[in-house]
């Protein structure tokens, strides 16, 4: 009879999602304090060269330099406020879910009889049951998702507030509305343009589709100085197949411009955006159950 070798590393393939989604709101959350702490200090630093300015040129008088130091004490105190909030409300709650999550994965690295340890079947069942969690999650399952992890103690293990944000953004999306998708791309601006991803393009293009597809031609000329003339260098020709819009109603249009209306589009730009959180949270496009299904049928196909 052979056993298979306790392999930790190869156990341990499928969880970096677990970690990285954690990690990811901690960066999230460290990128919005940094600009708040920048944003306060510039306009405390400009209060006070203005006041040093003024009490050089003219002087100030006991009441104004008591008045300016209690304006500057005031933004120190309501960004103390702010930073304070901010690390109760995101900060902390991370850092112990984090914790958890590694003290879940070093319990594999701490089994010394491999799968035949006490604790194997234990950690392997809180596995599926996460495993499962993410499947509901995914597939429009919320309630049963959020049932099931608390039923089995494993709110901290899965991602239910990330994937309930995409199914609410995603909703939008198929509701014909971009609002709550573009918020979403301003928050993670930095990394979609390190990525080189056009899906704030292709919002802001929908965007002014629509305004066409109303006949609101002033407001889709408006609109189009203000969010699509930077786009002009990278995506001139959709731009250019827009524009040509305002001549073209729907029920005029043809070829590439009846495609531009189609509404079909709204589907896809719901799975891009789909995708494209996924790809941020280092989250596979497909359930992690699939990836493990797919794994072990390969491996019964294939055995070593």
């Amino acid at each position: 009879m052979t056993t298979t070798k306790f392999k930790p590393d190869d156990i341990l393939l499928l969880e970096q999602p677990f970690v990285k989604v954690p990690y990811e709101s901690l960066r999230k959350t460290f990128r919005t304090s940094q600009k708040t702490i920048e944003r306060e200090f510039n306009a405390l630093q400009t209060a006070a060269e203005q006041h040093a300015n003024k009490a050089s040129q003219q002087g100030n008088s006991p009441d104004e330099s008591i008045k300016t130091l209690d304006g500057i004490i005031s933004r120190v105190e309501g960004l103390k406020r702010k930073l304070s909030e901010l690390s109760e409300k995101s900060t902390v709650p991370t850092h112990g879910v984090l914790k958890k999550r590694f003290q879940h994965l070093d319990k594999v690295e701490n089994m010394a009889e491999g799968c035949e340890d006490p604790e194997w079947d234990r950690w392997a069942d809180t596995r599926v049951d996460r495993w499962v969690v993410d499947w509901a999650l995914r597939t429009g399952k919320e309630k049963t998702a959020v049932q099931l992890a608390a039923d089995k103690g494993i709110e901290d293990l899965v991602d239910i507030d990330l994937f309930s944000e995409i199914g609410r953004i995603e909703s939008a999306l198929l509701s014909h509305s971009c609002t709550e998708a573009l918020a979403w791309c301003s928050e993670n601006k930095q990394t979609l343009r390190k990525n080189k991803c056009n899906l704030e393009f292709d919002l802001r293009l929908q965007e002014f589709i629509e305004l066409a597809r109303n006949c609101k031609s002033e407001e889709a000329i408006a609109y189009s100085r203000k969010h699509l003339y930077s786009w002009m260098e990278s995506h001139a020709k959709w731009i250019k197949h827009a524009m040509a819009l305002l001549a073209f109603p729907p029920s005029a249009a043809f070829g590439a411009y009846k495609r531009l209306y189609d509404t079909e589009r709204w589907k896809t730009l719901s799975r891009t955006f789909r995708l494209t959180a996924y790809d941020l949270s280092a989250l596979p496009a497909q359930p992690v159950l699939h990836l493990a299904l797919y794994g072990g049928l390969a491996a019964l196909k294939h055995p070593s």
